[in-house]
């Protein structure tokens, strides 16, 4: 698909790699037009500035039923959607109070790209030879069992790709699932080591859905994490599970 004078929605689009797409599609890729979605449209205010005319703040929280309806009705020429929003509640499975945070993982992470991508399915469809990409984490392919509910939402959300890919082929709507690493973001400020742009991130984003990728890892982490589950998926098991015994000691829990 060509990106260039397409009009894309971008769904967690106020920060990190949500707003590194908005920034990669309007003055790289040559997108007409970028709806920045966000829970609040203020925090994107500064990329309707930065972007007049081109970049439309859209208020969007994507576990909102209403809101995913309206904002599907309101954007109805949009023929590339990027499912970014993401949430990590930095709880675990077993050791948290109650089940909350996973369930409200599992709601964005899982629930909310379906219900974006069910609401704009139509869309793409009419306006032809669109795409989807998916967000999705080196989570997605291998459990990190101090991050809780994450893994498994992320998980379940790269098999959601699969099936949604499978759907929509009739109508020419390609899915794009990201594998992504560690990346400058708040979210992975809690992450040690080397991290990528996200910048880099929405280059490579942008890349899978011209070329029609189905599944495509972003950057170094991704790339190395599924090298090892290759080679000894026991042995990765073994080493990702002394985080959560490190993650024990430093906390005192």
């Amino acid at each position: 698909m060509e990106i260039s004078d397409r009009v894309a929605l971008v769904t967690g689009a106020n920060r990190g790699i949500g707003e590194a797409f908005v920034r990669v599609l309007l003055a790289e890729a040559g997108a007409a037009k970028v709806y920045a979605a966000a829970r609040d449209p203020a925090d994107a205010a500064h990329l309707e500035r930065e972007f007049p005319g081109r970049c439309i703040a859209v208020r969007l929280d994507v576990t909102d039923g209403a809101q995913i309806s309206a904002a599907a009705e309101r954007c109805g020429d949009v023929g590339l959607l990027i499912n970014n929003a993401g949430l990590f509640t930095n709880q675990l499975l077993i050791g948290a109070a109650d089940m909350s945070h996973a369930r409200a993982e599992m709601e964005v992470n899982y629930f909310g790209p379906l219900a974006m991508i069910r609401a704009f399915a139509p869309a793409l469809a009419r306006n032809g030879d669109g795409a989807v990409i998916n967000v999705l984490s080196a989570a997605a392919i291998v459990a990190l069992p101090n991050m809780g509910g994450y893994s498994p939402s992320k998980a379940a959300a790269r098999m959601l790709s699969t099936s949604a890919r499978a759907e929509l082929a009739g109508q020419g709507t390609h899915v794009a699932a990201l594998i992504v690493g560690s990346v400058e973001t708040r979210m992975a400020a809690h992450v040690q080591g080397a991290k990528e742009k996200p910048e880099d991130i929405a280059r490579a984003g942008l890349r899978a859905a011209e070329r029609r990728i189905d599944e495509l890892d972003t950057d170094r982490m991704a790339v190395e994490v599924r090298a090892a589950l290759q080679l000894d998926p026991k042995g990765l098991e073994r080493r990702l599970a002394k985080l959560l015994g490190a993650q024990s000691i430093s906390t005192g829990k």
